[in-house]
């Protein structure tokens, strides 16, 4: 399972000219699954994201998570995260989990970060045509993997 998180002044996602999730402060995360992926993957994630410092303290320090400062999240699924450009220049997504899997565990991402945080998680619609609007804050950008816990 693989994220992008963005911290972000505000950010929001369109379905059909219809805003489906919409935060202020807060991480905006595109969520990828492969066909590895299980439960634990989702755990661990969730813990992490929610506990990354990466928000300024009053020094100006990345040294405060997103519960610290009372952020908000907005989910957005994101199967070209698992492209493989290798070959040629049209990207392959077998890396990426089939949409039924997938869904099941980005459904269950937003679930329990729900929970762990305690906060309602804002998020685009499984499988649709997405428009995803964002300030990127700083910019502060990060890319977390479970297969490869840097």
């Amino acid at each position: 399972m693989r994220v992008v998180i963005q911290r972000v002044s505000e950010a929001k996602v369109v379905v059909d000219e219809v805003t489906t999730g919409s935060i202020k402060t807060g991480l905006l995360i595109l969520v990828g699954i492969e066909e590895e992926d299980d439960e634990n993957d989702v755990d661990w994630l969730v813990k992490k994201t929610n506990q990354l410092r990466i928000f300024n303290d009053d020094e100006g320090k990345m040294n405060l998570s997103v519960q610290d400062i009372n952020g908000s999240f907005l989910v957005i699924s994101q199967f070209t995260l698992f492209a493989s450009t290798k070959k040629g220049n049209r990207p392959s997504f077998i890396r990426s989990a089939k949409p039924e899997k997938a869904e099941a565990l980005y459904e269950l991402f937003k679930k329990t970060m729900a929970e762990e945080s305690g906060k309602p998680v804002e998020s685009g619609i499984f499988g649709a045509d997405m428009k995803v609007f964002l300030v990127n804050d700083g910019p502060v950008t990060i890319v977390i993997d479970t297969k490869n816990k840097e």
